[in-house]
């Protein structure tokens, strides 16, 4: 038994459960049995069942290990099974459908006897759902919504979850005999927030067919389209779908070039090849009757009098034209990243205590760290006092005199409140070495009404980031509806840097209106919004999505020390601060 269609039936166990109302701890149990059967370093669960080796997997336990054991003897879970007979299969659907929780399923399964999306949707149309205690038809119309995004958007997986898979396909491509280099490419090469399929290239010692043939037989695999071609497309029982291309190691760099897209970038490659009179073919390149040597991707740009266009900007928005003028930017990367400002700790929804927060961004080589909890409006997530934030910068400082080599910063991520002031009164956010602002709360104002609301904030001198300014949650929640293009110009003008939320369910901004925002002259801030210290590494994404953006160090709020950070705030409140608070300050 493979460990992918093990890991598929325990996650398909934990969403059956919480349909069935059990407790959290439960259905956990079996998420992350499923998370660490997907980390094995063999395939063969089986194996490792016998052996023992599994009972001392950490993540696993009695429970969950019997599922397992049953499995890998006998290919099928009685319990799996019995769970699947006594749950309608439209309510796991339901699950995905934003919105959704699975209450209101039991609700609304146990009210109305409805046991599919279809159904579900027919009921909130013709006033049924509406009905129902607690609903009402604003519910009605937000489930609505939701069924046509999750229709829309179901095939597609965030980046995170594309990339661990990807990584594990390459792993599990690279140890065939007959494979001497694999590559992942297409759109988690390039970055993309959201993912439908995973590409991979491989270059092949012998026949790139019979080697692509071999993995439509691997274990877990559901269904393979083109079997006999270089190219084949792999199903695999948990929806995973993995577009491999073998090809021969000399075709190598002109497959990864096609197989990395995008296919509006490949058009206008093509152009320009055309133009110069040099043919593009599926494995060569030719001018005048002549092969070209295409060793890599550098090489196929630069006979093409190119500079070369890394993979996260080849989305056909301007970089052939940029490259071929040589003004391509020069993208920020993790090494620009000096210090992280969004951040939260157990003072409100946070994981972790102050300490453990600055130890970890220390260990990720960082020189400051910025403490922004929740301000008191967000009850919700913990939303702190004037009391409690006193008693945070206290042990700020502390903090600061222990530590040699952080420094931490005292921020707030404060409420945006509905008639658009800042949570807070004018002396308590004085105190703060710098405030992001955030809209929390009523996402379904009118537009208008959201825009002034966000105007208004900016207005305030205290605020020195704007966060996640869209509120979008991908997959999950559309953004607010509001005039993008007048929140940035206001930012612009009143010298607000616009957050990059590195969370992987925002990315928020979009990079799309990166090179907008930069254009106007604001400052982007790259925010981890971590709630514990494996949330810093959220960075990683957003600085790939701000390189999707074009942005540059200089673009990058975070690519400053602290005490530029602090100056700007201090400016924006119309004063200018004269001391510099050092790590070891009060000594």
């Amino acid at each position: 038994m493979d460990s992918r269609t093990v890991a598929h039936v325990l996650e398909q166990i934990a969403d059956l459960l919480e349909l069935h109302g059990e407790n959290r701890f439960k259905t956990n149990a079996y998420r992350n049995a499923a998370r660490a059967v997907l980390q094995l370093d063999s395939d063969d669960v089986g194996a490792l069942y016998r052996s023992g080796a599994l009972a001392e997997l950490k993540g696993l336990g009695p429970a969950t290990l019997s599922v397992i054991g049953e499995l890998a003897e006998t290919g099928e879970s009685r319990y799996y099974e019995q769970l699947r007979r006594d749950t309608p299969d439209g309510l796991l659907e339901m699950l995905r459908i934003p919105g959704l929780g699975t209450s209101k399923i039991h609700q609304v399964h146990e009210g109305l006897g409805v046991t599919t999306v279809d159904e579900l949707e027919e009921a909130a149309r013709d006033g049924r759902l509406a009905a129902l205690p607690r609903f009402g038809a604003k519910t009605a119309e937000k489930i609505l919504r939701g069924i046509a995004y999750q229709r829309e958007n179901s095939a597609f997986v965030l980046y995170p979850q594309a990339l661990d898979e990807a990584r594990r396909l390459l792993a599990s491509i690279s140890q065939h005999p007959d494979v001497e280099r694999a590559v992942v490419a297409g759109s988690v090469r390039r970055r993309r927030e959201v993912v439908r399929d995973i590409d991979i290239v491989a270059a092949c010692r012998t026949d790139p067919a019979a080697v692509a043939a071999s993995f439509a037989k691997a274990p877990g695999v559901r269904e393979a389209v083109g079997t006999g071609k270089r190219s084949i497309s792999l199903r695999y029982v948990d929806g995973t779908q993995l577009d491999l291309h073998c090809v021969s190691p000399a075709q190598f760099g002109m497959a990864l070039w096609r197989a990395t897209g995008s296919t509006e970038h490949e058009r206008e490659i093509r152009a320009r090849a055309e133009m110069l009179g040099i043919a593009l073919g599926e494995d060569d390149v030719r001018e005048g009757g002549t092969d070209l040597s295409i060793p890599d991707e550098a090489a196929l740009y630069d006979a093409l009098g190119l500079a070369y266009i890394e993979p996260e900007l080849r989305e056909g928005l301007g970089e052939v034209a940029a490259a071929a003028e040589h003004t391509l930017p020069r993208l920020v990367s993790m090494h620009d990243i000096r210090g992280v400002l969004h951040c939260h700790s157990q003072y409100s929804d946070g994981k972790a205590t102050i300490a453990e927060m600055a130890a970890a961004a220390e260990a990720h080589g960082w020189s400051y760290l910025g403490i922004s909890d929740h301000s008191q409006f967000a009850a919700y997530a913990g939303g702190l006092s004037r009391e409690r934030v006193l008693a945070q910068h206290e042990e700020i400082d502390r903090v600061n005199h222990e530590m040699e080599n952080i420094r931490l910063l005292k921020g707030v991520e404060a409420d945006i409140l509905p008639d658009g002031r800042i949570d807070y009164e004018p002396e308590l956010l004085d105190r703060f070495d710098y405030v992001i602002a955030s809209v929390h709360s009523q996402f379904g104002m009118e537009p208008r009404q959201m825009t002034e609301r966000v105007l208004r904030a900016l207005d305030d001198p205290h605020v020195t980031v704007l966060g996640h300014p869209t509120g979008r949650l991908l997959l999950a929640r559309e953004p607010y509806a509001i005039d993008m293009d007048a929140v940035l110009e206001k930012a612009a003008s009143v010298g607000v840097a616009v957050e990059l939320n590195a969370d992987p369910r925002r990315l928020d901004l979009d990079w799309r209106r990166c090179r907008q925002a930069t254009s106007l002259g604001i400052t982007i801030e790259i925010g981890p919004d971590a709630h514990s210290p494996r949330g810093l590494d959220n960075m990683e994404f957003g600085v790939g999505i701000a390189r999707k953006g074009w942005l540059e160090a200089g673009d990058v709020l975070n690519t400053q020390d602290a005490d530029e950070i602090i100056e700007r705030a201090a400016r924006r409140r119309g004063g200018h601060t004269t001391r510099k608070r050092g790590r070891r300050q009060g000594k």
